[in-house]
């Protein structure tokens, strides 16, 4: 066999041993990047609190269920101060709220908590569609849930009495309405009180001379409600945005320190970009379309 011969078969085999490798490594990779992708969280993961987020954090839990299948997740309502409380005492994962912790904890507990803001809420003082009214102003407002207004006539509306709902103390909906809509004045505790923003809805409902306050989500879809313009603003996201419209505030997801590692990247997972798309689709605001003159005035 000549020189040649043997260069070329040792060339050759040399090849041949390095598409082996190549082809090796790569196979290598391909597996640690499916086991990467495959990775999922399993458990327990619970939040309860604010029922004006509680829509939305269901909705983002049912996709998160979806690429973590292992992951029992359990989201509940009970009201701003309520989840505030039980993150504190660690009995859940995660607390939602309507407003800052430092309004419904002790100053050391607040700061034992992280705050993520997830998303902007806007409120709507809603009636009966049948009740024909479709604005009030501001004081108006006040004046009705102070008890000083009772007849729908004094604000330009059929002669009925006034069924006025209300929001238990605690609730989080209604810290924002007392703050952002009656100017910082407490509502009437005499009126009837309800537990969530879901039972107040079905209440106004199924009464045509009702008002009650929500988050707009609950507008979605619904034809037996309408929110009210207030000192001539409606109720929705553009008008948050610019600040025309006053009732709003942050939604908060907290976690006791920084939380577990579910909880994180549940939160992660409702601040991303994939699901962030569905936000306005599903009444809640995104917190970086905020004019300043809407940052301004919660400020």
């Amino acid at each position: 066999m000549n020189t040649n011969k043997i260069l070329k078969m040792v060339l050759a085999g040399v090849a041949a041993a390095s598409l082996c490798a190549c082809s090796s490594a790569g196979t290598a990779d391909a597996g640690s990047g499916s086991a990467a992708k495959e990775e999922t969280l399993s458990g327990q993961l619970s939040a309860a609190g604010s029922t004006a987020l509680q829509p939305l954090a269901e909705k983002a839990s049912d996709q998160f269920g979806e690429a973590n299948p292992d992951l029992d997740i359990n989201i509940n309502g009970g009201g701003s101060g309520e989840g505030l409380k039980q993150v504190s005492a660690g009995s859940v994962d995660i607390g939602m709220s309507d407003v800052f912790a430092e309004e419904k904890l002790d100053a050391d507990k607040a700061k034992e908590l992280t705050d993520n803001k997830v998303c902007v809420i806007t409120m709507a003082a809603v009636v009966n569609k049948s009740l024909g009214v479709t604005e009030l102003t501001l004081d108006q407002l006040t004046d009705i849930y102070t008890g000083k207004i009772t007849n729908w006539k004094e604000v330009n509306g059929p002669d009925k009495k006034i069924t006025v709902f209300n929001r238990k103390e605690g609730s989080g909906t209604r810290a924002l309405f007392e703050k952002y809509a009656f100017g910082g004045q407490g509502a009437n505790n005499d009126f009837v009180q309800k537990d969530s923003s879901g039972d107040l809805v079905k209440a106004v409902e199924q009464d045509d001379s009702a008002i009650g306050y929500v988050a707009i989500s609950y507008l979605n879809n619904n034809d037996k409600i309408v929110g009210l313009k207030l000192d001539g603003a409606a109720p929705t996201l553009d008008a948050t945005y610019d600040g025309s419209y006053p009732v709003w505030g942050y939604e908060h997801v907290y976690t006791k320190g920084e939380g577990s590692e579910a909880a994180q990247a549940f939160i992660k997972y409702m601040m991303g970009d994939e699901f962030g798309k569905h936000l306005e689709e599903n009444g809640y605001g995104v917190t970086s379309k905020l004019s300043d003159k809407a940052v301004k005035s919660h400020e």
